[in-house]
């Protein structure tokens, strides 16, 4: 959620804000701004809507002259959409400027207080409360005056701050909401994100909770709460800009949709080495291993459905009973944990706000911790107690296509290591398992030799007020982020269903004309998910069915079909969510929505 970049170097600022915004754009906004300083003091332009409003008031950042500033694209939080509330704020005399994501939670006890010392306020957000907060504490010394806002201050944040009285210095802090620090030639750069500073660098830091980044031209300086100077280590980011760019493609969904077989491929293969898969980053011992008893998958979203499905792959692999939570409920349930559990975090960006939260609890009460994520050095990534990477490289569009599909496969490495140790499944087996696993690149390319058939098919359902995904087992769990795939990015209801339940209340829904998407892997389930196709269909709807080659009778029950490669019903996830990504793609490009960047939502969702 947000965007912030910063740079101070020898270069025009306001150009570069304006490219790294660009480059954030992913995460979602309805608002955006740049503050530059020059020759006469700091300048603040910001405006609603899309950045290439602020691009055109700015002349492309040709109006505002300096070379140091911070950037924002703001989500509304508190206060409506609108050029008053959208970042940067000041404080009362414009000497002090700041950018922010996250939410602070006693912003309205911190407001009475500086309304009862005469400051006024000019916007509805909890943001400005910063700004005047530092200005109240502010003696001359930037650190100082940051150090006791971070004690005063509850909630998340990561902040860019600019001091008129500090030429050429760009201060940056963060509490629970992504920030790096990029070194580049003539210059330092702050962002949310790396795709903001990959122009310009892939040497970077991350920022570490409650920490302190003084930017100069030539220098990086981090500090703690209490001022105290910090020692850290740049990351080398591997991938470069082209990864993060359209590449010929009209939208980054349709892109990382593509980018699936070999997404999936540098996730499988470096794991599989001499028939037997080999985890090197997740450190955990095979006694370790073998002392779990029961494991927690927490999740949101899309990494929640993946958890869905594992939840089948473990139990039947490894014989290890599994609960599935929703991070965001996760911590209200008190769940009951102890030393024999593990806790599974699975989040793309490593960053997600519940579910960092999650982990957090899990090890305040001593439970072994796991995270699985996309980016490296994120915060799960760095507090959880062993870690594995799906290395699915930069994921734009807000959709989740190719970072869903490498989670499926860190998680099915993982149910088959812990399988491989505690002794459940044959040699033979497990060989049987690899050969299918390695095959699963080819068989999602051939899944997406259908495009055009499912485009066509998609054309036919723009005008739809409701679609329905039903399924069994794994197959309900593909339901479910078909669903969501089709709802979030086209902005049409739907909703997925356990088939077996669809006679206890929800059938009611079914009028003539409605598509119902039933989806049929597992082939000792086929024949009760048929029964439940004929039942919608003697009700009116227009049956699509996802399922195996081979399974030629579904056609009697269904008005449309797509199939996917046969492999082991484990795995089928990876081939039927494929035609379900197109189909949600194709629906919303139809009806001239923006795929990548669908209202109301956003890439990494920061704040609770």
């Amino acid at each position: 959620m947000c965007g912030i970049v910063g740079y101070v170097g020898e270069n025009q600022a306001a150009p570069i804000l304006l490219d790294g915004l660009y480059k954030l754009e992913y995460r979602g906004y309805d608002s955006a701004g740049i503050a530059v300083y020059g020759e006469d003091g700091i300048k603040v332009v910001k405006a609603r809507g899309r950045l290439k409003v602020l691009d055109e008031m700015t002349h492309g950042g040709e109006m505002l002259p300096g070379t140091m500033g911070i950037g924002h694209t703001r989500w509304a939080t508190h206060g409506a959409p609108n050029d008053t509330n959208a970042h940067p704020h000041f404080n009362k005399d414009e000497s002090i400027v700041v950018v922010h994501n996250g939410i602070i939670e006693n912003y309205l006890k911190l407001k009475k207080k500086l309304e009862s010392k005469g400051y006024e306020f000019c916007s509805d957000t909890d943001t400005e409360v910063v700004a005047h907060l530092l200005d109240y504490y502010y003696d001359g010394n930037p650190l100082t005056a940051i150090s006791k806002i971070m004690h005063r201050v509850e909630g998340s944040y990561a902040l860019g701050i600019l001091f008129k009285d500090h030429p050429g210095e760009v201060y940056a802090v963060r509490k629970d909401s992504p920030l790096i620090v990029g070194r580049a030639k003539g210059g330092n750069l702050i962002a949310s994100d790396v795709p903001a500073v990959l122009k310009y660098t892939r040497s970077v830091y991350f920022i570490d909770n409650e920490e302190i980044a003084k930017l100069t031209r030539d220098t990086i300086t981090f500090y703690n709460i209490d001022e105290e100077p910090l020692q850290k280590t740049p990351t080398e980011i591997a991938w470069d800009i082209t990864a993060a760019e359209k590449g010929g493609y009209e939208y980054f969904m349709l892109k990382e949709i593509y980018e699936q077989p070999k997404a999936i491929a540098d996730t499988l293969n470096p794991r599989i080495k001499d028939g037997r898969i080999v985890i090197e980053e997740l450190k955990m011992s095979d006694d370790e291993m073998r002392q779990i008893r029961k494991i927690f998958i927490v999740a949101c979203g899309s990494a929640y459905h993946t958890g869905v499905t594992s939840k089948y792959v473990f139990e039947g692999l490894a014989r290890i009973p599994v609960e599935v939570d929703l991070a965001s409920e996760f911590r209200y349930r008190s769940p009951i944990l102890d030393e024999q559990t593990l806790v599974i975090i699975i989040s793309q960006s490593g960053e997600t706000a519940d579910s960092l939260a999650a982990l957090r609890l899990a090890k305040s009460q001593g439970v072994r911790t796991l995270g699985i994520v996309n980016v490296v050095g994120s915060s799960i990534a760095r507090e959880a107690d062993n870690v594995i990477y799906t290395w699915a490289g930069p994921e734009i569009a807000v959709a989740t296509t190719k970072a869903y599909s490498t989670q499926l496969i860190a998680e099915y490495l993982l149910a088959l290591k812990f399988a491989q140790v505690r002794g459940t499944v044959t040699d033979e087996e497990m060989e049987g398992y690899i050969r299918e696993l390695k095959m699963i690149p080819d068989q999602v390319e051939l899944t997406l030799g259908n495009k055009e058939k499912i485009q066509k098919f998609a054309n036919r359902y723009l005008a739809a007020k409701d679609i329905f995904f039903i399924g069994r087992g794994i197959d309900y769990a593909i339901s479910m982020e078909g669903s969501l795939k089709l709802k979030e990015i086209s902005y049409i209801h739907s909703d997925a269903y356990a088939a077996g339940e669809l006679k206890h209340g929800t059938i009611s829904l079914i009028e003539e004309g409605t598509l119902v998407t039933a989806v049929l892997t597992q082939e000792e389930l086929y024949k009760k998910t048929m029964s439940n196709m004929v039942e919608v269909r003697s009700r009116g709807a227009f049956v699509m069915a996802v399922t195996n080659t081979g399974n030629q009778e579904v056609e009697k029950t269904a008005d449309f079909v797509i199939y996917i490669p046969q492999t082991n019903k484990y795995f089928t996830n990876s081939l039927a969510i494929i035609p379900l990504q197109l189909f949600g793609y194709y629906v919303a490009l139809g009806r001239g929505c923006d795929v990548d960047k669908p209202r109301n939502l956003a890439k990494s969702v920061t704040v609770e």
